[in-house]
């Protein structure tokens, strides 16, 4: 920095505020990681004054760069680094809020930083740790666009990040090098592991489909007075060991992120050329005008509010879910998604169903010493007892998942909880690494039905064609749901748009595996509590129907049963 005393007086004052302004953002942007990642309230106002100072920052360096750039020595990878941290502030603005239009502010910034080469002359500056902040920049951005499924760029930045990382381990030796060579790998295996069918054009040039809940893909319904429930609380638990995961999310982690969100309508191509702008804003966001301080929900807003949570100790899943609990409305119902491996008891006691049949694992650690105690990372159904004082939807993907169909109903609330199968057939157990098979049903039914009939491409035109199989599916299942003698939890949830597609693609993956050869065991299929109604809706002849005209269009109705459905004891 070119010293004080040779500036005039307007000059120093530019240059002490951008001072200013920068220490003041850093202190802010380091305190975020200190507010609690749960509730409300409690981090509104915080981020408010982060997005506020930000704001001035990112304006005043466009308003003085050449004085900035002469007298302060502003370089190109700082404005960068600004960029970067307005980055990441809209991405945890995103997971704490759940709209993805934060998404797209975030993808903003970090697209300008590419486009504009801020990092460029980062390796020029002979810093090692200018390059990881590169680095770093690189894995954020492209879980940016993984979450926005721009998979063409993933792809590019791919490559970009192989090399810059080429770079650094080779100018200097750091002692990190093998952890960025693992951060390289997991997301080439988590691109692997989520192309498992490719929707090709007809040049043959894979195609990428989003599966965020649209217009389109919104089941249609016969609405009732009981269905008078809707989402707002989701916590998303990953844990399940052997499957790929990129920061800190897993494969199934992923997909249910998606599933429980709606496509964003508005249009965000106003970046490329324009400097971003923090006050540019497509929702209330803290400290800009129209946001709601005193912690009420903004009125437009599209998705309920998610907290996901990768291999968390079992006290974080319960502090979350009672806090998922607190922040329910009226008519709000919570939703508990698991995946996870079992966690299984040897002692079976069936007066005490709650604890002794085994749960779920939340995080890997074992308590070594204490064999015979139960186990300290393991959820069992009996700890979600107290959470049925509210409706309460719980999908179980594991290989214990069944110990999830006892929970009593002692308060007389709404609940139901769909459980994967336990087991997965032979052919497919070398494949547990590219995520469930349950929760990519009730992610995109017809990848899975592909899946499961060994279909790794598809043309676009077919695609399409088969889509409206499923299509016709949901809406006569819905039709079958609202018609059947049905125990009356699924009715209240099935006004919810949400609650109603994941319920619907339940039925499609129940009615699949039932007609599927190869999944000829129970313990091959998913199980529901209360039961879903077998012979008016799981066997009803339309839906099997359907499900069979779907296969042979696609040439695998050799996969399938010719007669009716599988019929072995319980």
């Amino acid at each position: 920095m070119v010293g004080m005393a040779n500036m005039e007086d307007h000059e120093r004052k530019i240059v002490m505020e951008f001072v200013h302004l920068l220490e003041k953002s850093k202190q802010l942007f380091n305190g975020l990681r200190d507010l609690p990642q749960y509730g409300h309230k409690q981090w509104q106002a915080y981020f408010g004054r982060t997005f506020d100072i930000y704001t001035k920052l990112w304006k005043f360096q466009q308003q003085h760069r050449l004085i900035l750039d002469t007298k302060y020595g502003l370089k190109r990878w700082q404005i960068g680094e600004i960029a970067s941290k307005i980055g990441q502030l809209y991405y945890h603005y995103y997971l704490r809020t759940s709209e993805t239009n934060y998404l797209n502010e975030a993808y903003s910034f970090y697209a300008a930083i590419r486009g504009r080469a801020y990092y460029s002359r980062a390796a020029k500056e002979d810093r090692s740790e200018l390059m990881v902040k590169k680095l770093r920049y690189y894995a954020r951005f492209i879980v940016v666009c993984l979450l926005l499924r721009r998979m063409k760029l993933v792809r590019e930045l791919i490559v970009e990040l192989d090399r810059h990382i080429a770079d650094y381990t080779s100018t200097y030796e750091p002692d990190d090098q093998i952890e960025w060579s693992l951060v390289l790998d997991e997301i080439k295996g988590f691109i692997q592991s989520d192309s498992l069918v490719q929707v090709l054009h007809a040049d043959t040039n894979p195609i990428v489909l989003s599966h965020r809940l649209s217009p389109l893909t919104t089941p249609p319904v016969e609405k009732s007075q009981y269905m008078n429930l809707t989402l707002q609380e989701i916590l998303v638990v990953g844990s399940a060991t052997e499957q790929v995961k990129f920061s800190e999310l897993t494969m199934d982690m992923f997909r249910m992120i998606q599933t429980l969100e709606r496509e964003p309508q508005e249009d965000f191509n106003h970046i490329y050329d324009a400097s971003p702008a923090p006050g540019r804003v497509p929702y209330g966001v803290p400290g800009q005008k129209g946001y709601f301080e005193n912690g009420d929900r903004p009125s437009r807003r599209e998705n309920p509010h998610k907290y996901l949570l990768y291999k968390p100790t079992l006290s974080q899943v319960l502090v979350f879910l009672a806090s998922g609990f607190k922040e329910l409305p009226t008519n709000g119902a919570l939703l508990l998604y698991l995946s996870a491996d079992g966690c299984f008891s040897t002692t079976k006691h069936p007066e005490d169903m709650g604890y002794d049949l085994g749960g779920v694992l939340t995080s890997s650690k074992r308590d070594g010493e204490h064999k015979k105690q139960k186990e300290a990372h393991c959820l069992y159904p009996g700890d979600l007892y107290p959470f049925t004082r509210r409706p309460l939807f719980v999908i179980v993907d594991s290989d214990n998942s069944f110990v999830f169909q006892h929970i009593p109903r002692y308060f007389g609330q709404p609940l139901v909880t769909l459980m994967s199968p336990q087991d997965t057939p032979p052919a497919f157990q070398d494949q547990q690494h590219n995520g469930s098979l349950f929760t990519l049903f009730l992610h995109s039914p017809l990848t899975a039905f592909c899946y499961c009939c060994n279909l790794t491409s598809i043309p676009i035109h077919h695609w399409e064609r088969c889509q409206s199989f499923v299509d016709r599916f949901v809406t006569e299942a819905s039709r079958l749901f609202t018609r059947s003698r049905i125990e009356p939890s699924y009715l209240q949830f099935f006004g919810d748009d949400f609650l109603r597609l994941l319920l619907l693609r339940y039925a499609f993956c129940d009615v699949v595996l039932r007609l599927h050869t190869a999944f000829k065991g129970r313990q091959y299929r998913p199980r529901c509590q209360p039961p879903l109604p077998e012979a008016e809706l799981l066997d009803h002849p339309s839906l099997h129907h359907l499900v069979l005209d779907l296969a042979s269009h696609l040439e695998v109705r050799a996969c399938f049963l010719e007669g009716g459905p599988h019929q072995e004891a319980e």
